[in-house]
């Protein structure tokens, strides 16, 4: 989202040796997957780039077929400040919403 673009602006403002953010899921949590960001410096070799109007997001490989279809927002409120995926291919959630299951 346009919001999600920005912040990723911000926040790679500051680090010139890093080309975009990384992307990808890590099991945890009560219900089995969870997503990473990571800033990074490189392409890896089986990452997929999506670039969206001058800022690159990488998905690793293991990620791919996870993450298809996948929105990333980021939403402040009151209280919080964050990146959201909303992911069309989830089937649960934890409680909590650290977690997922596909």
């Amino acid at each position: 989202t346009p919001s999600a673009v920005q912040k990723i602006k911000e926040l790679l403002k500051d680090k010139p040796d890093h080309v975009g953010v990384k992307v990808g899921v890590r099991t945890r949590g009560c219900n089995g997957l969870s997503y990473t960001l990571e800033y990074t410096k490189s392409k890896g070799e089986s990452d997929e780039e999506v670039v969206q109007d001058g800022v690159r997001v990488f998905i690793e490989k293991k990620a791919q077929l996870t993450l298809l279809g996948t929105e990333m927002d980021y939403v402040e409120d009151k209280l919080s400040s964050e990146f959201v995926f909303n992911n069309p291919n989830i089937k649960g959630t934890c409680g909590c919403g650290e977690s997922f299951n596909i």
